[in-house]
Formats: C-alpha cells, structure tokens, sequence
C-alpha cells in the first residue's frame, strides 16, 4: 500500500580564522532581474564564510546551486529561499535569493523565518532520546504506559462485504505500540487517509496541520486511541502522526509541555533563538508567506493576514509538523547531530543515541513503499545505506528528511556536509529543485575524506 507524504553557520558556531574566511560573495550568473538576484540584507550576518577551497570544495561548481535557484526564481516557479552549506565545520554558503513577498517587494533575508513543518521530527526524536538517556523511558517501552488509551488498539481493514455501508472491519492489533516503533514510523498510525479513513474524518483528525486546533496535543492524541491504526504495529512503514504522540509522550515523561521541554534541553543550549511553535508579533515581518505553484502560476496561498502561527488558538504543539524556524538555527541543530550530539560545549546527545538515530531501523520496510528509493530509515528520517540510495549521487550513511513546505536538510557524517536549503512551496505543482539541490552541492565537493 502507497502512503501520502504530507508530504550558519557561524563565525560565532564555529570560530573559523579571519584568514580562512572571505565575505559573502554574489554568485555568478546570467540572470538580469535585479529581483531574482540574491537578496541583500542590512541585518548582521552572525558568521563569516569560509572559502570552499578550504574544505575541499570548489566556488564555481558550487554556483551551479546558485543557479539552479535563481533560474527557478525567474521563471516564477519560486518566490525566494536560503541555502546553507558547512563543511568540516566551516560555512561554505549562507545565503539568501529572490523575494520572501513579491506583492510587497519584500527581499528574502538570511534570518526570514520559515515553517518547517515534518523537518521538526527530527526535533521531536532528539527529544526522546535525551528522555532516554535520563532514565525517563526506554525505547522499547509501549505507548500505553505513557498513554494508557492506547493499550487496545484496532487495525482497519477493508470490509469483504463490498455494500456494506461502512468501508472497513477493524481487528486487534498483534502487538502493543512501542516507543521504537512510533520513532520509525512503524506503528501503524497513519494521516487518517487509509482504509479506515471515514473514522478519522468523522474524528475530525486527518492531515498533519494542528496549528489551527482549539485543543492541546493530549487532547488530540486522546481521541487517536480511539481510532483504527493503518497497519499492524512493527510490520509496515506508515508514515503520518507518530511523531504527534511522542511529542504527547515527550510531555509525560518529563512533566514539562513539550515548547518548553524543547526550549530548556534543546533550542537554548544550540543557541536557536527563532525557533519555536508560534510567532511572537514583533517578529511577524520576519516569516515568509507560503506560497502555491498552480496550473496559472505562483501566488501566494497563506501569509500574515492568515496564518495560524501568528493568527490561531496557540493551544496544539506539533511535535511532527509544528515548527517554525531559520537557516541559522536549523543549521546549529544539524550541526549538533553531525559532530555526535554535542556543539559549542552543550552536550544534547551521546554519540551512541546520535549512532542509533543515524541507523537504519526498519530493514526493507522503508524501501519498499513505493517511492522509489531504496533506502532505510533511522529515527526521524531517511537513511542511505549505499552510495546512489535516493536515485542521487551522495555517500552511504547520509542522512535528512524534508517538508510539505518544500524545504529540505541533509547530514553526512563521511564528507562532514551538511546543508539546509528553506522555502516556501505548497502544493509545489512540479517543481523538483528539492531533488536536485543535493546533487548541486554534492558535486561541489571534489576532495573525498
């Protein structure tokens, strides 16, 4: 069965030395519009770049990653990003192109904020794992000792009466939900778009968005219990609200609501200073509007008049779609994760719950969902497990996820790359710059460690 997908750095992160550094640089291109150029910004730039020479890569072929943006820009298939790039601990690239708006000529700035919505599973997982590592929980724990509602769960299946009124039967579950299985999407807890989807709309749960729900996250969770999962836990990959209720359980364990366990153990010691669940009004000029690419063009389709993170109820954090935040600070956070848990002395994570998030935890059930790429799943995202999983050139062990926003983070512990490219884009339309950004910057690197 095929599911829907809901489908820097920094002088002060890194200390990198005057003379290994130069300015930021526009890059080189053949396009003429002043507005599709990268954008400028009087706001101080919180780091200085390195040259990619310095880390084994080279200025002109990184360019061509320059260029594929601003080509989409310019033919209007995109309203404006930032792309971050750091290798071995030095910022090859930090910048910004196009318009955040381009009704109010509004640039796009290195600090714009941005919804990430799934990008802030991984957020959520290194949550449970620091749970974890303080005793508060084991992995292989089940769901229900945390959220007793879960205990006896149902599976739909499609019902063999074909006129029956209801489209599906329910049958136990063979196993309790683990913790282990929420983290790799294995718990058979879908987006509500499977066969036993008329009881989730009925619920009114369907769709990753909870911005706009008058109702906190154990509220929402609640009455997911009470619902048929999509596949028996532990046999299938189901991607959809797992990572919901670890955040449920992220609050449980800890005692603390899950904004501010993220703030206290993760976001203040990483130094993100604009991430979080909602946006505070002072900096409401910062976040980008959403933009749709449609049949007749890009518009814009949510943005300060509308939007639930500075308009809604404030009340369900979304621990799998929730957050809001910037190159800079996605860009720490990653940073964490590629140098094993730790950065700039704040020590999240050991280096075995980094090794074991990084693994692939699922064997072929991942692989085998029909997207057309064979690789494996770690805790929180894809993983490569050979040079060319993906269908792109990259490096075995490499590891990210992405957005319904159409931004996108990589991590490969081999080349010590990361990059953080943020946008945007929904419903995308065709647009594939996500699937060939990674290959720009990839084929940058002409100095293998």
């Amino acid at each position: 069965m095929k599911y829907p997908l809901s489908f820097l750095l920094l002088f002060l992160l890194f200390g990198v030395s005057e003379a290994q550094t130069t300015p930021i640089r526009t890059p080189k291109n053949k396009v003429s519009s002043s507005i599709i150029e990268p954008a400028t910004t009087t706001r101080q730039i919180p780091f200085n770049l390195t040259k990619p020479e310095m880390v084994g890569m080279d200025e002109n072929r990184l360019q061509r990653a320059d260029s594929l943006i601003l080509r989409e820009i310019e033919a209007s298939r995109l309203a404006g990003a930032v792309l971050f790039v750091a290798r071995d601990g030095k910022t090859v690239r930090y910048q910004a192109y196009g318009m955040a708006d381009k009704t109010a000529k509004i640039p796009m700035q290195e600090d714009t904020i941005f919804r990430i919505a799934s990008m802030s599973k991984a957020v959520t997982t290194v949550a449970i794992m620091i749970l974890n590592e303080e005793g508060k929980l084991d992995l292989g724990d089940p769901l229900h000792k945390f959220i007793p509602a879960f205990k006896d769960m149902k599976v739909a299946y499609p019902n063999p009466d074909k006129n029956a009124s209801q489209k599906f039967i329910t049958k136990p579950a063979n196993r309790p939900i683990t913790l282990l299985q929420l983290l790799t999407h294995t718990s058979g807890l879908g987006y509500g778009w499977g066969v036993g989807t008329e009881a989730w709309q009925t619920a009114g749960i369907t769709g990753w968005f909870f911005a706009n729900r008058n109702e906190n996250i154990g509220e929402v969770v609640e009455k997911m219990a009470l619902l048929p999962l999509e596949a028996q836990p532990g046999e299938s990959w189901v991607y959809g609200y797992s990572t919901d209720v670890l955040g449920r359980v992220v609050e449980v364990a800890s005692g603390m609501p899950l904004d501010q366990f993220f703030e206290k153990k993760i976001f203040n010691p990483l130094g993100m200073k604009d991430s979080g669940f909602w946006l505070p009004s002072h900096k409401a000029g910062r976040l980008a509007p959403v933009y749709g690419l449609f049949d007749d063009g890009l518009r814009v389709v949510e943005d300060n008049t509308n939007t639930q993170y500075l308009n809604g109820p404030k009340k369900c954090l979304s621990g799998g779609a929730g957050l809001l935040s910037t190159a800079h600070d996605y860009g720490r956070f990653i940073s964490m994760l590629l140098n094993n848990g730790s950065l700039d002395g704040a020590q999240i994570l050991a280096p075995k719950s980094v090794e074991m998030m990084r693994t692939n935890q699922v064997g072929e059930l991942y692989s085998n969902i029909g997207w057309g790429r064979k690789q494996g799943f770690g805790l929180g995202f894809w993983v490569n497990e050979q040079v060319g999983s993906g269908n792109r050139i990259g490096t075995a062990h490499a590891y990210g996820w992405g957005s319904a926003y159409y931004p996108i983070y990589a991590v490969d512990p081999k080349e010590k790359l990361i990059y953080v490219f943020l946008t945007q884009l929904m419903p995308s339309g065709n647009q594939k710059i996500a699937d060939h950004i990674g290959t720009m910057i990839y084929q940058a690197v002409l100095t293998l460690y």
